[in-house]
């Protein structure tokens, strides 16, 4: 006998609730039963990852702590916070939709939306200007932040085939970058070197000189000196009003180091959301994902490479996909991010997977800041993956015959230094030789001193003798 369709309906309906009543329901309060290292475990707490919850121990004042992980029906947070005297037997509970404690103005849209468990962190031109931590908190003793909305810190990826390709060259200011390694609007690029080579005074030029509508700067991991310096040495009067910069310095929690720089990022996203230009600048990505390793081996993730986990690897396209151009061609994030190769090893993990997911990199070399040459960038090991999407024809093949003999030099200092190399043996080197000085002299550059897009062009065709 044939089921009349209003019946199959209703039995389709009533196992749909069926298996909904045997799922276990998300209990929202639990308790404290172990702290090990960065780690707290709470039984019978069961929310989704990535929830906020709040640790409390009596009438003290509560701990912010994430979801990062459960097994079974215990669940594993990493506190944003100072875990001292907490003890087993505290209460956790999910967190309202959770905005720190910050001082927000009297704006009425500073209100957080509603729901459980959403860390929301401010958002809104009233940023520019202000120098703010992790959490959104003013670092800057500037008074409480004005014209900001609280907002989910997590958002959607934009669907690859909506973007813009990047098409239009950017004027960053550097010489070397301008010329060689053209950067493109949208583009991200990466800053490889080891520790103190010059990155931060070359992100501090690019900073000055880059024409962008905003300017947002991520210390993420980097020494608490260097939030300063940045914003009253390298910034200065002129950029500040048009920058934002979001510090989570080397000492503060691993949670807070890796919301920075999420953080900066968001802060990036809403103002080309407005369809504005954006300078984010990142130092650095390295200590983003030192800051994962520490959360996933503290949970107990396995090491893969060089004590790397697995989910190191995958957080880092996850943040680098958030910045580029932005949806019809509306807005752009053009992106620098700094990457510290330990030991100058170029093939370190994180730089290796760095540079596969990046759009170029741009490689400081110890041995050439050791000789004074400044900036220290490496043109043989450099390259820009869109510039020949967004420089002319002559520009590039300018560009290609001056790394040429630039190399052909390089290759053959040695004999050429001890006396070894007879003059005419090789025509094209005898070249390089005599234009060595002029292409030296092109690749350094003053920190006070800026190189447009039009005067690196022209300074290329001069260093070939080619004007």
């Amino acid at each position: 006998m044939a089921v009349e369709p209003s019946q199959a309906w209703g039995d389709l309906v009533r196992r749909a609730r069926e298996r909904v009543a045997q799922e276990l329901p998300l209990a929202t309060r639990g308790t404290l039963t172990r702290l090990t290292g960065l780690v707290l475990e709470a039984a019978g707490l069961r929310v989704p990852v990535g929830s906020q919850c709040l640790v409390r121990q009596g009438r003290s004042e509560p701990v912010l702590a994430e979801v990062v992980g459960f097994s079974g029906d215990r669940a594993f947070l990493m506190p944003a916070g100072d875990v001292h005297g907490l003890s087993s037997g505290a209460s956790v509970a999910l967190a309202p939709a959770y905005v720190p404690p910050l001082r927000l103005g009297e704006a009425a849209d500073a209100q957080p939306p509603t729901g459980g468990g959403v860390l929301c962190l401010p958002l809104g031109d009233g940023l520019l200007g202000r120098v703010v931590d992790a959490q959104g908190e003013p670092l800057d003793h500037a008074g409480p932040l004005q014209g900001v909305a609280a907002r989910p810190l997590g958002r959607e990826p934009l669907n690859a085939m909506e973007r813009a390709p990047v098409r239009e060259a950017l004027d960053t200011g550097v010489r070397a970058i301008n010329g060689l390694l053209t950067v493109g609007r949208g583009q991200r690029l990466g800053l490889f070197a080891g520790s103190g080579v010059g990155k931060s005074v070359l992100l501090g030029m690019m900073a000055r000189y880059t024409r962008a509508d905003v300017i947002v700067v991520g210390l993420i991991g980097e020494r608490g000196r260097e939030v300063k310096e940045f914003v009253e040495d390298i910034l200065g009067r002129r950029d500040r009003d048009r920058a934002v910069v979001v510090a989570a310095p080397a000492d503060a929690p691993p949670l807070l180091r890796m919301q920075g720089a999420s953080y900066a990022t968001a802060v990036a996203e809403y103002f080309r959301d407005q369809g504005k230009h954006v300078l984010l600048l990142m130092d650095s990505l390295t200590r983003y994902a030192m800051a994962q390793r520490e959360i996933a081996l503290a949970i107990g993730e396995a090491p893969a490479t060089k004590g790397y986990p697995p989910s190191c690897f995958a957080k880092l396209p996850q943040l680098v996909e958030r910045s580029g151009n932005g949806l019809n061609g509306v807005g752009s994030i053009t992106a620098f991010y700094t990457v510290l190769s330990e030991g100058d090893d170029q093939q370190d993990p994180i730089a290796d997977a760095s540079r596969a997911i990046l759009d170029g990199h741009v490689v400081l070399s110890r041995a050439l800041a050791e000789s004074g040459h400044y900036p220290a960038i490496d043109i043989e090991q450099s390259a820009s993956r869109v510039m020949v999407n967004v420089v002319e024809p002559e520009h590039f093949a300018l560009a290609r015959d001056f790394r040429a003999t630039w190399s052909r030099y390089q290759k053959s200092s040695d004999l050429i230094q001890v006396g070894a190399y007879v003059p005419g043996s090789d025509p094209q080197l005898d070249e390089a030789i005599r234009l060595q000085p002029a292409l030296q002299s092109f690749l350094q550059q003053d920190m006070r001193a800026a190189a447009g897009l039009g005067e690196s062009l022209a300074a290329i065709a001069g260093a070939l003798g080619r004007e």
